[in-house]
């Protein structure tokens, strides 16, 4: 949704099946596909100031709860209810979106 404050990121493109890893350590603290418009989504917290977001996946990995690391095969991308298979990221900052590409390593 355009315009949409609520939701910000970037979307990723990828094929099918391709593994979505964590952006850094953290703990996952949702992993299902309540939340509309994000598919199977995972959100894993960071530090008490930032969480990242995964959504539009085929597949979760994990569970809430789980310990992750950097790096970590989380999900499988997939694309759900967008017409491309992609990988939606996000980041919050003291639960205001911000823009991942500040956060991403440099390519």
């Amino acid at each position: 949704m355009a315009g949409d404050p609520t939701r910000q990121g970037i979307d990723i493109a990828g094929k099918s099946g391709d593994p979505v890893r964590a952006a850094a350590d953290g703990t996952v603290v949702y992993s299902g596909n309540g939340l509309i418009g994000y598919g199977e989504l995972i959100i894993v917290k960071h530090s008490p100031a930032f969480l990242s977001a995964y959504g539009h996946n085929r597949k979760r990995l994990v569970k809430e709860g789980d310990r992750v690391s950097a790096d970590e095969t989380i999900a499988e991308m997939g694309s759900s209810s967008a017409n491309r298979d992609s990988l939606h990221f996000e980041i919050r900052k003291n639960g205001k979106p911000a823009n991942p590409t500040d956060y991403l390593p440099r390519r």
